[in-house]
């Protein structure tokens, strides 16, 4: 049974820095993409970051592209997102997900992710 469980979100203040983490469980971690999205109030979920199984490539919306960084580490089965600079705007519930598979492709689309964690809030006050 695939588990995706987030932690690391809280309250920080603009300019600031959070990391968030992800523990997975239930599937070989290694040969699965990880990706970050959040869901502000009243808007669309959207895609944040997402790393491949294969070589580690990464891949980053524009919106937090040089402020964001994820990182996997394939013995704990976790990703990380450091956030860092976070601006109001970035204020919203993040959540971990992944792909069915194993050896799924990389992709953006948050419609092709089939396991979500739970979420947690990020607040970033200004």
């Amino acid at each position: 049974q695939v588990q995706l469980v987030e932690s690391g979100g809280g309250l920080v203040q603009a300019g600031g820095s959070l990391r968030l983490s992800c523990a997975a469980s239930g599937f070989a971690f290694s040969y699965y993409p990880m990706g970050w999205f959040r869901q502000a109030p009243g808007k669309d979920r959207e895609f944040v970051s997402v790393i491949n199984w294969s070589d580690g490539r990464t891949y980053y919306a524009d919106s937090v592209q040089g402020r964001f960084a994820i990182f996997r580490d394939n013995a704990r089965n976790t990703v990380t997102l450091q956030m860092n600079m976070l601006k109001p705007e970035d204020t919203a519930v993040y959540y971990c997900a992944t792909r069915r598979g194993p050896y799924a492709t990389t992709s953006l689309n948050e419609n092709e992710y089939d396991y979500w964690g739970q979420g947690t809030q990020v607040t970033v006050s200004s």
